[in-house]
Formats: structure tokens, C-alpha cells, sequence
């Protein structure tokens, strides 16, 4: 199917709906491609065509991507019957015993999920490269990360294999592995999409699910197909105004955006990444957008600080249940360097430090809704990343 990489996964269903392609074809197509792309990027951990053939027999066909091939991330996402390692040697060898409540919602709109993408272990790093399954490189440049940690499903979707992939994000896992492949993706805010059914929240609230895509359209689409409140939830974002389809698709009127150049910790901007800034404010002002300079007050190194402890007290907790698991410790050489440092830094992390990194995530969120009531603000412009995509091997676990 030479003109498959030509359409979004929406433009997929709409092929299946028309009876102009069926969707065994598709899910062929995409398996032949992804078994492509493994060779040249290493962007799966598994692939399972005949779990997927095996849901075709009871494919709703009224779904909006009924037909429409998709993958997942090896991380915490369940589908009944195939792995997940969660990118650790830790987690070598499982496998599933019922979905997620994510799958369980992909499932009734039709999409066919057939492989896992790629992950570093507990998605603990902006790359993906792991000892569990080596490194995952770049389409555009062979030598680089595709980002992190859903550099697996950047790769893939960028590399043609799908048009729209599931990802997650505690600290830029979807918007970094986006960025570095030419990709769009969106965090959801909290209590948005749902990370049940054995919890409701990731890294206390700091890690949410949803996808990376070619087109906005599709990005938008599947976040109606998924988004909702879960069993358990201790909180629920509020429900939109209408689709979220339906307002990627209206015009959009003249917005104040303020252009934020320095990061909270100082750091300072590559030249690239300077240029890609301003070409971009330009661009929304050719289009009718106000752009202004303006930046929230907010304690970087407090915040990077609250960080480290809320997600390395996660990373203890995930170990000691995964020993639960298996009936003995998990061992040091199961788990990448830096990993074993965080769970080791994590079992010691008082419980008021947890408190005050949760009061200053509060308080910095309460900061930022402030700056943008009292500058009349709707977005904020600001890089994904300060440089390019680094050379793989720079930012794995096992790094010095």
C-alpha cells in the first residue's frame, strides 16, 4: 500500500468505512512496516500480530478508528495477554493478564493494537535506550535520541509505520520525543485520561497518558475517544465545552501568547533553538496573535529539587512491588545504574519533603494561573528542548 503513509488515522477509518481498504490490510501493512523499522531504529520491545488478528473477530465498527492499526508503550499500559517490561530486565518475561482501562477505551474505538513501543526503564530519562533492549535512534538522524521516554512510539510514527501511537508524560515524555522527531504531541492535564484500573495517577500527579501524532486532528480525536473520568479517581478534569475534534477544527481567533525565552533554572538557549523560538512568535504574529515577552517568577532548582524526591520515592515504591511480584529482591544488576541510585535516594526522602514538594508543585501551579489572569494571557510560548536531540548515548541510565 504505497499510499498508506499519505493518510492520519482518521483518513485510515475513513478508508475502512468506505470499504476501500479492510482492516486486515492495514494492520499488514503496518506490521510489514514495523518490522522495517525495528531493523533500522529499534523502536519496538514486541510485536503481536495475532493478538491483533484475534481482535479483528470483534472490531466494533461504529468506533472512530475502527480498522485503524496502533501501538502502545512498554510502560505501564496493559493489553491481556502481551508483555510488558516497563523497559527494565526487572520486568523481563511478563506478561499481562487484562488490559488497561487506556486499552480498554482504545479497544471500543476501533483501533487494532498489535506492538509496544519502546521505553527506558520506568521511563526514568529524556532518551530511550535501555540494557533490556539496546538504543532507539532517531529516523531523521540515525546517530541521535529520539527523545524520551515515548521515544518508541516517536520513532515509529515518524519512521510511517502509524500514524498515531499512545504515549505518557511526567516530565516532558511526550512533548520532548515529539520535538525531536517533527511529531506533535500534548500532555493532558491531570485526571484527564485515565491510568487505572491498579492505579488512578502517576508519580503523584506529575505523569499523565496520551499519544503522539502526525496530525493535530488525530491527536485531538483520540482524546475523545479516551479522555474521561475512571473508577477511583480521586480527581477529574473538567469536562470540555463540545469535542475536542470539534475545536481543533474551528477558526481560531487573535490570542496573547507571551514568549517565555529563559528557563526557570537559567539555563540559556542553543542558537537553534533561539531561532526556532522567534520564527515561531513571528509566525503567530503574521497570523493575528499578540506575542509578548513576559516569563512567571517561579523557583527553578526548588522545583527540579521536588522533583528528584517525588519521583525517585515513585521509582522505590514501583521496585519494592515489583519484589512483591517475584518473591525475592529485586537485584542491582536487574536495574540500570541510575535507576538503582533513585530508588536507593527514594527510600530515604523524608515524608516532609514529599509534603513540601507537593506544596510547591501547588504553588507554582497557582503562580502560573496568576500570570496568566493577570496579563490577560491564553498560552505561553516556550522551546520544548534548549538544544537539538543529543547524540544517543549522552542521557542513558547508565551514563556517568
Amino acid at each position: 500500500m504505497k499510499e498508506y503513509a499519505a493518510f492520519d488515522a482518521m483518513g485510515l477509518a475513513e478508508l475502512v468505512r468506505a470499504g476501500e481498504v479492510s482492516s486486515k490490510e492495514l494492520l499488514d501493512e503496518a506490521v510489514s512496516r514495523a518490522h522495517a523499522a525495528q531493523s533500522e531504529l529499534n523502536c519496538f520491545s514486541s510485536l503481536y500480530p495475532d493478538l491483533a488478528e484475534a481482535q479483528l473477530a470483534d472490531l466494533p465498527t461504529d468506533g472512530p478508528f475502527a480498522g485503524v492499526p496502533f501501538i502502545t508503550k512498554d510502560l505501564a499500559v496493559m493489553i491481556d495477554g502481551a508483555p510488558l517490561t516497563n523497559g527494565s530486565v526487572s520486568w523481563k518475561g511478563h506478561v499481562s493478564s487484562q488490559d488497561s482501562v487506556l486499552t480498554e477505551r482504545y479497544r471500543k474505538a476501533g483501533l487494532v493494537m498489535f506492538g509496544q513501543t519502546t521505553s527506558p526503564e520506568f521511563g526514568l530519562t529524556t532518551t530511550t535506550e535501555s540494557t533490556l533492549y539496546g538504543q532507539t535512534r532517531n529516523p531523521w538522524d540515525v546517530t541521535r535520541t529520539s527523545g524520551g521516554s515515548s521515544g518508541g512510539a516517536s520513532a515509529a510514527v515518524a519512521a510511517g509505520v502509524v500514524p498515531l501511537a499512545q504515549a505518557s508524560d511526567g516530565g516532558g515524555s511526550i512533548r520532548i520525543p515529539a520535538a525531536c522527531t517533527g511529531l506533535f504531541g500534548m500532555k493532558p492535564s491531570r485526571g484527564r485520561t485515565p491510568m487505572g484500573p491498579l492505579q488512578t495517577e502517576g508519580w503523584n500527579g506529575m505523569s499523565t497518558v496520551h499519544a503522539v501524532s502526525r496530525t493535530v486532528r488525530d491527536n485531538a480525536a483520540l482524546l475523545d475517544a479516551s479522555h474521561g473520568r475512571e473508577t477511583g479517581s480521586r480527581y477529574v478534569a473538567p469536562a470540555p465545552e463540545g469535542s475536542f475534534l470539534e475545536a481543533v477544527s474551528r477558526d481560531p481567533v487573535p490570542l496573547k501568547i507571551a514568549l517565555w525565552r529563559t528557563a526557570p533554572n537559567g539555563t540559556e538557549l542553543s542558537p537553534e533553538a533561539a531561532e526556532g523560538l522567534k520564527a515561531t512568535g513571528h509566525l503567530l504574529e503574521s497570523l493575528g496573535h499578540t506575542v509578548v515577552e513576559a516569563a512567571p517568577v517561579l523557583n527553578g532548582e526548588e522545583l527540579g529539587k521536588a522533583a528528584l524526591f517525588t519521583i525517585s520515592a515513585n521509582v522505590a515504591a514501583a521496585i519494592d512491588a515489583r519484589s512483591v511480584m517475584l518473591g525475592r529482591d529485586v537485584r542491582e544488576d536487574e536495574l540500570e545504574p541510575i535507576t538503582f541510585a533513585m530508588a536507593n535516594l527514594g527510600r530515604t526522602v523524608p515524608m516532609m519533603e514529599l509534603a513540601r514538594a507537593n506544596n510547591l508543585f501547588n504553588a507554582a501551579a497557582i503562580t502560573f494561573e496568576r500570570f496568566l489572569d493577570d496579563q490577560k494571557l491564553d498560552l505561553i510560548l516556550t522551546p520544548t528542548l534548549f538544544r537539538p536531540p543529543e547524540k544517543l548515548g549522552v542521557l542513558a541510565l547508565t551514563a556517568s
